[in-house]
C-alpha cells in the first residue's frame, strides 16, 4: 500500500514457562542439570528429577508451537519419567520442535531462589542449555533472582523459574 512492497513477516514463534517447585529434604537440587548443595541440605520434590529451570523452559518451547505443556507430554502419574533427567526430557521435546520443522533462536530463563547462589553456577547451566537445544550458549540467557524474603519462595518453601523462548522457521 502506498507504494511500499509487502513483506512477509518472518516466521517465528514465541513462547513463556513457568514452574515452581517445593524444596525438601532427601531430594537432589538440580538446575539446568547443575546439582548444587543447598545450605540446608535441600532438594526440589517432583515426579521426575524437579527441574524447575529446564521445566519451565520446555513449557515455553512447547508452547510456542501449541503443543501443550510438559504434563501432557511427560505425565507425573506415568512411571516412565520417573526421576528422569530432565535434560533428556528437554532433548525429546528438542526432537518434536525439529520435527515441526522449527529451530531455536534464542531462550531466556529467570530462577526465582533465596539460596543457594546460583552466580557461580551460571556459566555451567547456559553451557548444558545450549548443548541440548543445539545453539550456541550466547544465545542462552540464564538468570537469578531472590524473592526478597516474600511469599513460599522467600520463606524457602520452593524454588521457581520463568521462561520464554523464540523459534524461527527457516
Amino acid at each position: 500500500m502506498n507504494g511500499t512492497p509487502s513483506r512477509t513477516p518472518p516466521d517465528l514463534r514465541i513462547g513463556q514457562g513457568y514452574d515452581i517447585h517445593r524444596l525438601v529434604a532427601g531430594r537432589p537440587l538440580i538446575l539446568a542439570g547443575v546439582t548444587l548443595d543447598h545450605p540446608e541440605g535441600l532438594g526440589l520434590d517432583g515426579h521426575s528429577d524437579a527441574d524447575v529451570l529446564v521445566h519451565a523452559l520446555m513449557d515455553a518451547l512447547l508452547g510456542a508451537l501449541s503443543l501443550g505443556d510438559i504434563g501432557q507430554h511427560f505425565p507425573p502419574g506415568d512411571g516412565r519419567w520417573k526421576d528422569a533427567d530432565s535434560l533428556d526430557l528437554l532433548g525429546q521435546v528438542m526432537t518434536l520442535v525439529r520435527e515441526q520443522g522449527w529451530e531455536v533462536v534464542n531462550v531466556d530463563v529467570v530462577v526465582v531462589a533465596e539460596r543457594p547462589k546460583l552466580r557461580p553456577h551460571i556459566a555451567q547451566m547456559r553451557s548444558h542449555l545450549a548443548a541440548h537445544l543445539q545453539i550456541p550458549p550466547d544465545r542462552v540467557g540464564v538468570k537469578a533472582t531472590t524473592n526478597e524474603g516474600l511469599g513460599p519462595i522467600g520463606r524457602e518453601e520452593g524454588i521457581a523459574s520463568y521462561a520464554v523462548a523464540l523459534l524461527h522457521r527457516p
